[in-house]
């Protein structure tokens, strides 16, 4: 029997699942080299927010979308909803920066029960002393790898793809 990783010679039928729609040689090197690409992205960006600011990806992350905001807040569900995270690991992320002083909770004065996270000034300055590293290792690692033409094709590709898990649901 093969592994469900060597799917390129798999034909048939798997432990009775029948209708599986196996990836081809073709698709398996792409979806194979966009996880490698994906992970080692990941990784070089996460371990040069640690060294440059002490910052992780996620902590990042959570403080870029505080600085997109009009006033530098968000309801914890707009932040949930911007990161795709579950509500489990926002909700003991944001604990995590809370009590670092990146971030705090602001009552929402419409709904008694309802509160806001806001960037606090410690996160803003957090981010701003990160932000120039992040930025040049985005370049050198990912965008000078790419032409304009490349980069249009793969905000293209991405906006398809999102299109279709959107769709999926």
């Amino acid at each position: 029997m093969h592994s469900l990783h060597d799917v390129s010679c798999i034909t048939g039928t798997l432990d009775g699942v029948t209708d599986t729609r196996w990836l081809d040689e073709d698709e398996q090197r792409a979806w194979r080299a966009y996880l490698r690409m994906q992970a080692q992205l990941t990784a070089r960006l996460g371990r040069q927010l640690q060294a440059d600011a002490g910052l992780s990806l996620a902590d990042y992350e959570v403080l870029v979308q505080l600085t997109d905001a009009a006033d530098g807040r968000l309801r914890p569900f707009e932040l949930q909803r911007c990161l795709q995270w579950e509500q489990s690991r926002l909700s003991h992320h944001l604990a995590r920066m809370q009590r670092r002083g990146l971030v705090e909770r602001q009552e929402c004065p419409e709904d008694a029960r309802g509160a806001f996270v806001a960037i606090t000034e410690a996160g803003r300055a957090a981010i701003e002393t990160a932000a120039p590293g992040h930025v040049a290792t985005v370049r050198r690692l990912f965008l000078d790898h790419l032409g304009r033409d490349q980069l249009r094709t793969l905000e293209q590709l991405a906006d398809q793809v999102t299109a279709g898990i959107d769709a999926d649901g």
